[in-house]
C-alpha cells in the first residue's frame, strides 16, 4: 500500500508541472526530483500513520510543515564550546558570569562570558554565530580544565531546547603517531553509568575518621564536589558506626601506663586533659568547637600567586642593597605642577626615575630564560596593584619615552581595571622591571620578591622627616629638615651582582633627586 501510495504522488506531482517543465525534467533531473518528491511524500504519510505521542489527524499545511522542519534543519550537529586557555600559564579558569543566556542569538564576536583565569577575569568572545542552546558549567563553576566543554550552541532556526547533549566533554586530544613496537597500555573498564566521586580535603578526613560511605552524599560543591558541610549533614542524621563497633562495651578506655618504682610518684591515673580519638568537628547552627576552621576556597589567582612566589624564593638567588632617597626637588615639582592642573603622585616620579635609569643601564633591564639572560629592547616597568583577588601587575610599556603626567594617567587606569578585573592579557604580560610601593599603607621599608622571568624588582616605603647635618655656604654645618624615602633593589643575583646593583642605586638615586631634567620628557 505505502508503494502503490509513493508511485501516485510521483506521478501526479509530475503531472502538475508545465510542459515546459516536464521537458526539462530528463535524465538526472528527473530521477532527482522523484527522489525528492518521495522522500517528502513519506515524512508526510510517516506524520500520518505512525504510532507515537502526535498521532492527531492533521491536515496538509500540517504535513508540509513537518516535512520542511526535517529536510532543512533536523540532524545538525551543535558547536562545542570549550574551556581556552586566555593566558599562556593558564591550566584552568572558573566561570564568573554568562553575559548571553540559553536561547539568546549569539554573532561572532559577541562577549559570551567571563572567565577568571590566573592572572586576571576575561572576557570570552564567541567565535561562532548561533543560538546559545545549553550552558554546560553554570556561574561559579571552578577550577575547569582547559578543554572542557562549557555551552553547545545551535543553527539559527533549530530547536534549541531539543538539542542533543554530547557524552564527550572534553576536548579530543590529536591522535598521536603510531608505535607498533611499544604494546598499547591496558585500559581500565569504564562504567557510563558510574560517576567518580569528589571530595573535598576537609570531607575527605572526616569521611575516613568515621569511616563513611561518601556514595550515599549528594553533593552540593561545585562540579558535584562534595563539601564538608554535605558530610556533616551525613553525620547528624546517620551516627558513625566503627566507634560503636570498635568499643561495644561502654566509653572507650585509655592506655594505662605501667607502675612506676616506689621512689618515683605514681602515675596509675589517667591524663585530666585526654587526647580526643576524632578532630574537633563544627556544626552548622551550633557555637564552634575550640580548634574547628572554615575552609575557603583559592581562586585561580591567589593559586598562581602561591606557585610563583614559591618558585621565586627557591630557584632565584635573591640579592638585596638598600638607599635613601631626598624627596625634596619631587616634592616641589609636585607643587608647581599642582598649580597648572597637572596631578602627579611621589609613585609616577619613582616609575619615571626607574624607566630613566634603566635607559642608562641596559645590563639591568635583562631577563632569565632558564639558561641564560636576555637584554630587552624597551623599557616595561610592571607596577604591583594589590586587589580583591590577589596582587597583580599591569604594566606600562616603553615608560622611558614616556613623561611623567602621561605616566600617572596610564597608571591610574591600569590600577583601576586591574581592581575591577578587566585587564587584557598583553596589559599584564611581559615585563622587564616591577615597582611595587607600600608607602601609601605606612609601611617604612620591606624587601620585595621577584617577578619571574624579570631580574629586579624594587620596594618603595613611605616617606618620613629627618633632622640631618648638612654643609651650609660657610663650610659650617647645619641642621636641615630632608624628606626622606627608602628604597630596597631586589635582584637575580644569575643576571644582576653586588655591583651592577649598587651602580644603578645610586643612579636612580641621583634621577629621583633631580626630577627636572626628565620630568615633562
Amino acid at each position: 500500500m505505502m508503494r502503490s501510495l509513493l508511485l501516485r504522488a510521483t506521478q501526479s506531482a509530475r503531472h502538475l508541472l508545465s510542459p515546459q517543465q516536464r521537458v526539462g525534467q530528463t535524465g538526472a533531473g528527473a530521477r532527482n526530483m522523484a527522489a525528492f518528491l518521495r522522500l517528502g511524500y513519506l515524512g508526510f504519510l510517516r506524520s500520518l500513520f505512525v504510532p507515537g505521542p502526535h498521532l492527531l489527524p492533521r491536515n496538509l499545511a500540517v504535513g508540509s510543515r513537518c516535512f520542511h522542519a526535517s529536510v532543512g534543519l533536523q540532524g545538525i550537529p551543535p558547536v562545542k564550546v570549550f574551556m581556552p586557555a586566555l593566558s599562556p600559564t593558564m591550566e584552568e579558569g572558573s566561570v564568573v558570569k554568562w553575559l548571553k543566556k540559553e536561547g539568546e542569538m549569539v554573532n561572532a564576536g559577541d562577549a559570551l562570558c567571563e572567565i577568571e583565569t590566573d592572572k586576571a577575569v576575561v572576557t570570552m568572545e564567541s567565535s561562532e554565530d548561533g543560538v546559545l542552546a545549553k550552558i554546560m558549567m553554570e556561574e561559579g563553576s571552578r577550577n575547569v580544565r582547559l578543554g572542557t566543554l562549557i555551552a553547545l550552541l545551535v543553527e539559527e532556526g533549530q530547536d534549541w531546547k531539543q538539542v542533543e547533549i554530547p557524552s564527550d566533554t572534553t576536548a579530543s586530544p590529536p591522535a598521536p603517531s603510531p608505535a607498533p613496537s611499544v604494546p598499547a597500555p591496558r585500559k581500565t573498564e569504564s562504567h557510563p553509568g558510574k560517576l567518580r566521586i569528589r571530595l573535598s580535603p576537609a570531607a575527605r578526613h572526616i569521611l575516613d575518621t568515621h569511616g563513611l560511605d561518601p556514595s550515599g552524599i549528594i553533593p552540593t560543591g561545585p562540579r558535584g564536589i562534595i563539601t564538608k558541610e554535605d558530610v556533616l549533614r551525613l553525620l547528624e542524621q546517620k551516627p558513625a558506626k566503627k566507634a560503636a563497633e570498635k568499643s561495644p562495651s561502654g566509653p572507650p578506655s585509655f592506655p594505662q601506663p605501667t607502675a612506676a618504682p616506689s621512689a618515683l610518684p605514681t602515675a596509675s591515673a589517667p591524663s585530666a586533659y585526654p587526647r580526643p580519638l576524632t578532630p574537633p568537628i563544627s556544626v552548622p547552627g551550633q557555637p564552634a568547637t575550640q580548634g574547628t576552621f572554615s575552609e575557603i576556597p583559592a581562586s585561580n589567582i591567589r593559586r598562581v600567586i602561591a606557585k610563583r612566589l614559591t618558585e621565586s624564593k627557591a630557584t632565584i638567588p635573591h640579592s638585596y642593597a638598600t638607599t635613601d632617597c631626598d624627596l625634596g626637588a619631587v616634592l616641589k615639582l609636585r607643587e608647581e605642577l599642582a598649580k597648572d592642573n597637572i596631578k602627579v603622585s611621589v609613585n609616577d616620579f619613582i616609575i619615571k626615575a626607574t624607566a630613566v635609569t634603566l635607559k642608562q643601564m641596559p645590563d639591568v633591564n635583562m631577563t632569565w630564560d632558564g639558561e641564560g639572560s636576555r637584554q630587552l629592547q624597551t623599557v616595561d616597568i610592571s607596577i604591583a596593584v594589590a586587589t580583591d583577588r590577589g596582587l597583580i601587575t599591569p604594566i606600562l610599556r616603553d615608560a622611558a619615552a614616556k613623561g611623567v603626567q602621561e605616566i600617572a594617567v596610564q597608571a591610574k587606569a591600569l590600577a583601576k581595571k586591574a581592581r575591577d578585573g578587566k585587564l587584557l592579557p598583553e596589559e599584564y604580560q611581559g615585563g622587564s622591571f616591577s615597582v611595587s610601593n607600600l608607602g601609601m599603607f605606612g609601611i617604612s621599608w620591606f624587601s620585595a620578591v621577584i617577578n619571574p622571568p624579570q631580574a629586579c624588582i624594587l620596594a618603595v616605603g613611605q616617606s618620613r622627616s629627618e633632622l640631618r647635618l648638612m654643609e651650609g655656604s660657610d663650610e659650617d654645618p647645619k641642621l636641615q629638615q630632608q624628606q626622606l624615602v627608602q628604597v630596597t633593589l631586589s635582584s637575580d643575583g644569575r643576571v644582576v651582582d653586588d655591583e651592577l646593583a649598587s651602580k644603578f642605586l645610586e643612579n636612580f638615586k641621583a634621577n629621583l633627586e633631580n626630577p627636572s631634567r626628565f620630568a615633562l620628557h
